[in-house]
């Protein structure tokens, strides 16, 4: 009888290899035993990249097994949202109604919601082990500093929260709204996002900064992400935000600005540090798009009131 690796260990010559290998066989099967994705299910997209990271579509995997294997790592996550100024009132209660139907179902889930406004923030039913929390941020005069300086705010809650609590972390824009299953397939050591208005267009056509004065500078890259949505690992979302501020701090010091701001400098740190999942269009899709690729939208841009809601 084997009840753990010191019995095996304990177990000689020959014997002790046999359990052995018996023992790591049977904790690989356990750990590693979700079944292949089916990439020839999508034969009309991208569905793997050039450094063998899969691309997430729906019909490629069985979400029976996602969720099974992460149940018996018993995985959680942290989703962190900011929802400053009028984009509290415009938009938070519906993202985390929403979310609630959608995002990570059955799973330990904190929602970290910084606003400026921690009293407006709106009551909502959560499910089992999940939970909301507020943080205070100061209200930034450009809605391009909230943008960026929500990588520092982001960094110093895993610091002094989520890395005790929570295995996994995800970074949402407030402005969207969870319509289909958001679900543990979409859990990965470093997660970046296809935009969906430029998954199909050529490398040309991508919005990279051009400035060589900036940090986030980029002639060419391999996809164009959306900062819409990124996550990972604790440890992996940490280093991303971290090296993120750095290039936006630098930028600020020699008087410069990426051309998308956080999303510019977010392309350029995957361009440097290839993601190891790549979350397809359907997890964030603009309706005003034709889906023809889009089976399921598990996420759609809200309408957007920009004049409105940046006014000073």
């Amino acid at each position: 009888h084997l009840s753990g690796l010191g019995d095996v260990i304990a177990l000689p010559g020959m014997f002790h290899l046999l359990a052995l290998n018996l023992f790591v066989f049977k904790y690989m099967l356990s750990t590693y035993s979700i079944r292949d994705l089916c990439p020839r299910a999508r034969t009309a997209v991208k569905t793997q990249t050039e450094w063998k990271a899969p691309i997430m579509w729906e019909g490629m995997w069985d979400p029976l097994d996602y969720d099974r294997i992460h149940a018996d790592n018993q995985s959680s996550v942290a989703l962190t949202v900011f929802a400053v100024g009028r984009y509290l009132e415009a938009y938070l209660e519906t993202f985390l109604v929403s979310a609630e139907k959608h995002f990570m179902v059955g799973f330990p889930v904190m929602y970290y919601v910084f606003t400026d406004q921690t009293d407006k923030v709106p009551f909502i039913a959560m499910g089992p082990h999940r939970y909301i929390r507020t943080i205070k941020v100061e209200r930034h005069s450009r809605w391009q500093d909230i943008s960026m300086m929500r990588m520092k705010a982001i960094s110093e809650v895993i610091i002094s929260e989520i890395q005790y609590l929570y295995s996994y972390v995800f970074c949402f824009d407030v402005d969207q709204i969870f319509t289909g299953r958001f679900g543990s397939e979409a859990l990965g050591e470093s997660v970046a996002l296809l935009h969906a208005h430029y998954y199909k267009l050529p490398k040309n056509l991508f919005t990279y900064d051009h400035n060589p004065k900036s940090k986030a500078y980029m002639e060419t890259g391999d996809y164009y992400y959306h900062a819409a949505i990124f996550g990972g690992t604790w440890q992996n979302v940490k280093t991303i935000v971290d090296e993120c501020l750095a290039s936006i701090m630098e930028d600020k010091k020699n008087g410069v600005e990426a051309r998308w701001h956080d999303e510019s400098h977010l392309n350029k740190y995957f361009w440097l540090h290839k993601p190891t999942k790549l979350l397809s269009p359907e997890y964030c899709w603009d309706k005003n798009l034709p889906k023809s690729d889009i089976i399921v939208m598990r996420l759609i841009w809200a309408p957007k009131d920009y004049d409105r809601l940046r006014a000073p």
